[in-house]
C-alpha cells in the first residue's frame, strides 16, 4: 500500500515542478513583451551615423545570417557587426550605428573598435 501512495505524491512533486517552470517561462515572456511595447512609445536614444560605446551583452545570429554582437545604450538593442573574434561578452565596444529596425526597437551598428 505505501508503494501506490509514494508513485501519487511523486507525481503531484513532478506537477507542481512543471507548473512552476511554465509560470516563470510565462513571466518572462511578459516581461519581455512589456519592454518592447515601451521600446515602441519612445523615440531611440540614438542616431544613425553616431557612434555609441557600450559593452557586450550576448553574440547571437542576426537576421543577416552573419554573427553580431549584441549591446544596448539606454536600454536600446543594438546589433553590431564585424566586431572581431577576440572580442568576448563584457568587452567595452564603440560602434557607429547604420540603421533601425522596422519599428525603431533596435538598430544595426557597424564596429569601430574597443572602447
Amino acid at each position: 500500500m505505501e508503494l501506490p501512495l509514494l508513485a501519487g505524491a511523486g507525481a503531484v512533486v513532478v506537477l507542481l515542478l512543471v507548473v512552476v517552470a511554465l509560470r516563470r517561462r510565462s513571466s518572462d515572456a511578459t516581461a519581455s513583451k512589456r519592454a518592447h511595447d515601451a521600446a515602441q512609445e519612445r523615440d531611440p536614444p540614438v542616431e544613425i551615423g553616431e557612434t555609441y560605446e557600450f559593452g557586450i551583452t550576448e553574440f547571437t545570429d542576426h537576421h543577416s545570417g552573419d554573427r553580431v554582437a549584441v549591446g544596448k545604450v539606454e536600454g536600446f538593442v543594438l546589433f553590431t557587426d564585424d566586431v572581431p573574434e577576440s572580442c568576448s561578452v563584457g568587452d567595452p565596444i564603440r560602434a557607429t550605428v547604420t540603421s533601425f529596425n522596422r519599428g525603431h526597437t533596435s538598430a544595426d551598428a557597424t564596429y569601430e573598435g574597443r572602447a
